[in-house]
């Protein structure tokens, strides 16, 4: 059977900014018949920055207070920037559609670039977002409950451990392979066969420091709230996770990293710190390269993870 990944996960790409249009079209069309009283009391007239007017102010997820993560200071100005996010994934995964496959291309160079594009990418977004909100205040880094991350991170693990155990055994990865679908990521693959001390060491900095940091400040942090701004935060999130999921180009992998993306949204939103979901992303990549490592050099068997 013809491996389907390319076309699904093009279609993944497709079906979160179709998702994000209709919704945002209907959040719209709802808000217009809404009497414009309904939305602006006392008290969020009060809320709203000195220099934003009521015209800023179409849907009601631009309201201070609605849901952990704040959206108001986010302007239209902002869906050019979750659009670039957007364009940029699915960009970097058409353009790998035309490279050669396999672990082998990940040699240390490559590897340093991904490195550095992901810290690039963050860093554009945060300059973009920080010209009109603080740092502190805009990723919630003034946590005052910061501690739970220690029970929260651990335990987010266990429950995606859980879950990628159920996708086994109702036959997930099996399904995958009679689609002819490689059902190990090429990165995974990497730690698991390379002898290259370099390579190793620059795949566990992207997996346990450049993906949580980046990734949650780009996906969870920036993406995220641009589209919940929009289109509110149920299609937020779901579309946010599937661009997520789809960018790491592999379709095994498409609805257990898409499941993960929507539980960093949900630890994001009830926490209101970035610090949550980058603790979680974190242990969840430390204990896979450990894992991985732990498997390989004391010759541990495991089953083929997605």
């Amino acid at each position: 059977m013809t491996d389907p990944s390319e076309l699904v996960l093009a279609g993944s790409f497709a079906a979160a900014l179709g998702i994000f249009v209709i919704s945002t079209i209907a959040r719209i069309f709802l808000a217009k018949t809404r009497e414009a009283g309904a939305l602006l009391d006392s008290k969020i007239l009060d809320e709203i920055p000195w220099d934003q007017t009521t015209s800023d102010l179409p849907l009601a997820s631009a309201v201070p207070g609605v849901g952990g993560v704040p959206v108001w200071f986010y302007r239209p100005a902002d869906l050019a920037g979750g659009g670039c996010v957007f364009m940029v994934f699915a960009g970097l995964y058409l353009a790998s559609l035309g490279a050669d496959e396999g672990p082998a291309v990940l040699d240390w160079r490559i590897l340093l670039v991904n490195i550095g594009l992901q810290f690039f990418i963050a860093g554009v977004v945060m300059v973009f977002a920080m010209s009109r909100m603080d740092l502190s205040r805009w990723l919630g880094l003034r946590w005052p409950s910061w501690r739970w991350v220690y029970l929260i991170a651990p335990g987010a693990v266990v429950f995606m451990w859980s879950l990628f155990a159920g996708l086994e055994m109702v036959g997930y990865l099996r399904w995958m392979d009679s689609l002819g679908v490689e059902t190990v990521q090429d990165t995974v693959k990497l730690l698991q066969e390379s002898w290259d001390p370099l390579v190793l060491g620059l795949m566990a900095i992207a997996a346990v420091i450049a993906a949580p940091v980046c990734e949650e400040i780009v996906f969870r942090g920036y993406f995220y709230p641009v589209l919940k701004r929009f289109a509110g935060a149920w299609p937020a999130a779901i579309c946010s996770s599937l661009v997520f999921a789809a960018a790491h180009g592999n379709l095994s992998a498409l609805l257990p990293l898409f499941l993960f993306g929507c539980l960093l949204v949900f630890i994001y939103e009830k926490t209101g710190s970035i610090w949550a979901p980058m603790a979680v992303h974190f242990c969840f990549n430390s204990a896979t390269v450990l894992v991985q490592f732990f498997a390989r050099f004391y010759d541990f068997p495991l089953p083929p993870a997605p």
